[in-house]
């Protein structure tokens, strides 16, 4: 039993490194306040305010129930050994073990330092050029995204979907909520090729087709991008039904270009003007801090015009044809089963990219 004590005294101390650096007694310190806050009738006249608090205490509840479970598992069994005869050895030597493997899962949490990893995250997908071909990649890999945020248990809410006339789609575009959403998929930014087969051409050929995934952080607040006016031109247009109908045409759909570096935002999902509008400068501030990250740019009056990654960049291959592969060229990840991936099991890829 010395040796299982010695072994969970270890998990212990590595385990408390993690719960200090992480902050986790000021985080518990704050859902307290919080949720005095919440619980006061005075903060839901202003139901904005009592909303944002809410989904405040939620995520850092998210955050820290995980480190406190833990912390009481190490602490009851540890006393448990101090306390119990070896004919519980094997018992206790597999639940360390699992104590360590929740250990390990709860580590990746180091992962995600970055100034937006804690952000929600915009995800637009754009087929490239090939038509219907590059359609039906791009719809092929909205469902391998759609199957990974319903395994993560991400809240989604579709912005915008543009379908394709045979096939697939033109673009999608998601908002994804959840426990670092950002910093969970930013690894999947860039161009992803397909080489496959085509269904598509009457002599089944080997087509290459490609397509962007832009993941952009949610940046919901002015205070924390500043974006001068002058610098946005701001276009209403006439905006389809809900959903891209072509009927109850209005005047909601709004266009931003931010001109200094040719950025252009639009959407007409939402059903009033001001709603496009709010959720276009959302995903604007988002594709800037974007560009600031890739440019190494310290203000976003300083990023420039066209150095962006954009479709320059590809980061992974999605190979059907002559073989089976799936290889990140950044990391030099690969899996060897492709329908597997496109179901959206893309861990192993996210996981070796926060590990650089």
């Amino acid at each position: 039993m010395q040796g299982l004590a010695k072994r969970l005294a270890g998990l212990e101390a590595e385990f408390l490194k993690v719960y200090e650096k992480l902050q986790i007694s000021e985080k518990l310190q704050k859902i307290t306040e919080l949720e005095k806050q919440v619980a006061d009738p005075e903060i839901w006249k202003n139901v904005d305010e009592a909303t944002a608090k809410n989904q405040e205490l939620a995520k850092l509840q998210s955050e820290t129930q995980p480190y406190e479970l833990l912390k009481t598992q190490i602490g009851d069994l540890g006393e448990l050994l101090g306390i119990s005869d070896s004919s519980l050895e094997d018992e206790f030597a597999e639940q360390i073990m699992a104590m360590e493997g929740q250990f390990m899962e709860l580590k990746k949490s180091l992962w995600f330092n970055g100034p937006y990893d804690a952000k929600d995250a915009i995800v637009r997908i754009t087929s490239g050029a090939g038509g219907t071909e590059a359609m039906d990649w791009a719809s092929m890999l909205e469902r391998m995204y759609l199957r990974y945020f319903e395994r993560k248990g991400f809240k989604i809410t579709c912005l915008e979907r543009v379908v394709g006339e045979e096939a697939g789609i033109k673009t999608a575009v998601y908002e994804v909520s959840g426990t670092n959403a950002y910093g969970l998929l930013k690894s999947e930014h860039g161009v992803h090729r397909l080489v496959r087969l085509s269904p598509f051409n009457a002599n089944n050929l080997r087509q290459t087709s490609f397509a962007l995934v832009e993941v952009l952080p949610v940046i919901k607040a002015d205070t924390e991008v500043q974006i001068d006016d002058k610098d946005l031109r701001i276009d209403v247009y006439h905006s389809g039904g809900h959903g891209g109908q072509s009927v109850n045409t209005t005047n909601s759909a709004v266009r931003i270009t931010h001109l200094p570096t040719n950025t252009v935002v639009a959407i007409q999902n939402e059903r009033s003007q001001l709603q496009n509008k709010e959720k276009a400068m959302e995903i604007l501030r988002g594709k800037l801090v974007q560009m600031q990250l890739e440019q190494h740019a310290e203000t976003i009056g300083e990023l420039r015009a066209g150095e962006s990654a954009g479709w320059g960049q590809q980061i992974r291959n999605y190979v059907l044809q002559p073989y089976k592969l799936v290889k990140d060229t950044r990391t030099g990840y690969e899996e060897t089963d492709p329908d597997a991936v496109l179901d959206g099991k893309i861990d192993g890829f996210i996981d070796k990219y926060l590990e650089m």
